[in-house]
C-alpha cells in the first residue's frame, strides 16, 4: 500500500519588510567668526607741524636761520621748544618772530601788507625857555606825546603829520603838527634811539599812504 503524500503546510502571510531607516540629519557646526582686526591707532605726533602762509605768495621762510621753503608751505617734525622764524618778501620789510612750538599742527599767517607799529621812546621837549620830559609812542592809529605838562601833550594821526624828520648829527627829532613844532632830544643824548623810532614810524607812514 503506497504511503499517503505528506501534507503541505498552507503558506502563512508574507512578512512585511521594515522600512529603511531615514539617514540621520547632521547639523553643521557653525564656523568660528574670523577675528576682527583691532583698529589702527596712529601715534600722536612728537614734533610740531607748522603750516606757514603769507599775504604775499612766495615769501621766503627761515626757521633758526635754516631755509625751509616759500609760502605756502608745511614744515613737519619741528622739534618742540622755542624757535626763531624769519619771513621775507621782496619789496616789504622782513618779519621776525619767536615762537614756542608744541607737538601737533599749527597755522601761522604772516601779513606783510598790514601796518605793524608799536614804538616808544623817552624824550625831552625843548621849549624856548626850559624843557619837559615825556614819552613819544606810535601805533598805526597815530603819534602821541605824553608828559606831565598837559599844554605840551598831543596826539595826531600819522597821515596828518606835517613834518617828521631826524637830525642825527644834532641828535634832534623834529615833529610838525598843525600849528606847532616840536624838537625832541634823548635824555641821555643817544641819537640812535631817536633814529630807530623815526625809521619805524616813517616806514608805517609810507605804508599807510600806499594803502589808505
Amino acid at each position: 500500500m503506497a504511503p499517503a503524500p505528506a501534507a503541505t503546510a498552507a503558506p502563512g502571510p508574507a512578512k512585511a519588510t521594515p522600512p529603511a531607516a531615514a539617514p540621520a540629519r547632521v547639523t553643521p557646526r557653525p564656523k568660528p567668526a574670523a577675528p576682527v582686526p583691532a583698529p589702527l591707532v596712529e601715534a600722536p605726533p612728537t614734533g610740531g607741524i607748522l603750516h606757514i602762509d603769507s599775504d604775499v605768495p612766495g615769501a621766503q621762510v627761515f626757521i633758526d636761520r635754516q631755509f625751509v621753503g616759500a609760502t605756502p608751505l608745511t614744515a613737519p617734525n619741528v622739534a618742540p621748544g622755542p624757535h626763531q622764524l624769519n619771513v621775507s618778501a621782496q619789496g616789504y620789510n622782513g618779519i621776525a618772530e619767536s615762537i614756542d612750538v608744541e607737538a601737533g599742527p599749527r597755522d601761522l599767517m604772516f601779513k606783510f601788507k598790514e601796518v605793524r607799529l608799536d614804538a616808544a621812546v623817552d624824550v625831552i621837549h625843548k621849549h624856548r625857555i626850559g624843557s619837559c620830559k615825556g614819552r613819544l609812542s606810535a601805533t598805526p592809529q597815530g603819534l602821541r606825546y605824553d608828559t606831565s605838562n598837559k599844554d605840551d601833550a598831543f596826539s595826531v594821526r600819522l597821515p596828518d603829520l606835517q613834518g617828521f624828520e631826524v637830525d642825527y648829527l644834532a641828535k634832534v627829532l623834529k615833529v610838525q603838527t598843525k600849528g606847532k613844532r616840536y624838537e625832541f632830544t634823548d635824555p641821555e643824548g643817544n641819537a640812535d634811539r631817536l633814529f630807530v623810532f623815526h625809521r619805524d614810524v616813517d616806514a608805517a607812514r609810507k605804508k599807510l599812504k600806499d594803502n589808505p
